[in-house]
């Protein structure tokens, strides 16, 4: 497939240059546009005060490669009108409109992206995202880490060891072959998103099974102001107010399983 790879931790990630390398072994041509700097939290937002930069850049993937300094929805949105190359029309000898890639991957995210809470601000999600509202089959992938684990690589530049390598390579090898499986398989013009969470650590046995998003409140996350009126954000547990039984994905991957939730955004509302 030729596939359309961005994420919201950055050009500089490890998570997303390993997706890349795994995604490429699996035979997929691959564009990527990633943010210049690190995009969590920021949701589907498109950057709207202020013009937007690009530039193509190397980053040894050995594909067209470009940075983008806005959120992972303006990169995929700018990507796909202006970056990607554009389908040819053979009967009328000229350019289409088309899309030129095959489908979206956002990812891998640091951190798991489960629970309504996080789905709904998460910008790994809303790159991928902003595929489907293009028609497009997408896919977002995020890795599961300890709260110790997540701080440690904030602190370290972000370059998993050890362990984690280990598991971030096997993840990125199982996302590339469900990449595979799961988007020649989902119908264009479906407004549909593939939310998949590997947990830590991950096998290549690993089972995959089929979620929901679990009900979670998140309040209190920024802290009482300091003496100039500021308010930080904060990381909070939160609490998970699912029906008994329910299969969600927050269950799953602290189950060590890996979570697949079929994001219908059509299903949206009640009639």
């Amino acid at each position: 497939m030729k596939l359309l790879v961005t994420n919201d931790d950055g050009i500089n990630s490890v998570f997303l240059h390993e997706l890349v390398f795994a995604l490429q072994a699996a035979g997929h041509e691959l564009y990527v546009v990633a943010p210049v700097n690190e995009q969590s939290w920021t949701g589907a937002s498109k950057t709207r005060g202020r013009p937007v930069k690009s530039a193509a850049v190397d980053r040894g993937f050995g594909c067209p490669t470009w940075i983008v300094d806005g959120t992972p929805s303006d990169c995929v949105n700018i990507a796909i009108a202006h970056l990607l190359p554009k389908e040819v029309d053979e009967a009328r000898g000229k350019q289409s409109r088309g899309h030129g890639v095959d489908g979206v991957v956002s990812g891998i995210n640091v951190g798991f992206n489960c629970t309504l809470a996080f789905i709904i601000a998460s910008g790994t999600v809303a790159g991928a995202w902003e595929g489907a509202l293009h028609g497009l089959p997408a896919m977002a992938v995020s890795q599961d880490v300890s709260e110790e684990i997540y701080h440690h690589l904030k602190e370290h530049g972000g370059v998993p060891d050890g362990e984690l390598l280990d598991t971030l390579k096997i993840s990125a090898a199982r996302a590339a072959r469900l990449a595979g499986e799961i988007l020649p398989a989902t119908p264009p013009h479906s407004f549909t998103v593939h939310n998949l969470n590997f947990p830590h650590p991950c096998r290549p046995d690993t089972a995959v099974q089929r979620t929901v998003p679990a009900h979670f409140f998140v309040p209190g996350l920024f802290t009482a102001a300091d003496d100039q009126g500021r308010h930080q954000l904060i990381w909070t547990e939160g609490q998970d107010v699912s029906p008994p039984g329910l299969a969600t994905d927050l269950k799953c991957v602290e189950s060590g399983f890996i979570s697949h939730t079929i994001l219908d955004y059509r299903k949206l509302g009640h009639p």
